[in-house]
């Protein structure tokens, strides 16, 4: 049975990667029906309003995140309120996103996807600065240090970790310690390396409504 998180993929035009490694199979079922669920292969799609342009963007990057629409619509409308352009704004927007800790944790290859990354922070499988912190929303700044919980470095999650991180890159403003099992903030998040799927000014534009 497809999975629903490839259904979301199917239905946004876009490859979001929220399965981790199958995301980057080829049974990826992206990949094998790259059309919405319960459309036939051969249908052409109608044409979009603008309104449904907008909401598709925003839903794209909504779910490329794992964000609830109540918690998304929060970082958005409080970046409205306190840039006036949309340039700035969008630039507000991608650190908030990316200096997530659950992003965070995912960009630094110690999760093979969002998801997974939110459900090990919530089990206290890292630590920030030596302290262990549950919530994966939490924003990380420049000089904080995650590092995996040693009470848990034996769990099955972090079998192999070590050996799959020496073929990781993580961005930039990251630095990886394969042997610690350690990453440290050193900058700001660089929207090139980010490779987002959508357009932030269509997603401004939508709850600017």
């Amino acid at each position: 049975m497809p999975d629903y998180k490839c259904k979301i993929c199917r239905r946004q035009g876009a490859k979001l990667f929220l399965k981790g490694e199958k995301c980057l199979s080829p049974k990826c079922p992206f990949i094998k029906k790259p059309y919405p669920p319960g459309m036939k292969k051969k249908r052409r799609m109608s044409g979009f309003s603008e309104y449904a342009k907008e909401l598709k963007e925003k839903q794209k990057l909504k779910n490329w995140y794992g964000l609830r629409e109540k918690q998304f619509r929060k970082y958005v409308k409080e970046i409205l309120k306190r840039s006036g352009k949309v340039e700035d704004a969008s630039g507000i927007l991608l650190q908030k996103l990316e200096s997530r800790f659950d992003n965070v944790v995912f960009r630094l290859g110690f999760a093979s996807s969002r998801a997974q990354a939110r459900q090990n922070i919530s089990h206290g499988h890292f630590l920030i600065n030596g302290r262990p912190v549950n919530l994966a929303s939490y924003q990380l700044k420049k000089g904080d240090k995650i590092t995996a919980n040693p009470v848990f470095q034996k769990k099955k999650a972090f079998n192999n970790l070590a050996i799959l991180l020496k073929k990781h890159q993580a961005p930039s403003w990251l630095r990886l310690n394969v042997e610690k099992l350690e990453g440290e903030v050193i900058g700001a998040p660089v929207a090139t390396e980010a490779v987002l799927p959508a357009d932030f000014s269509t997603i401004f534009e939508f709850y600017s409504r």
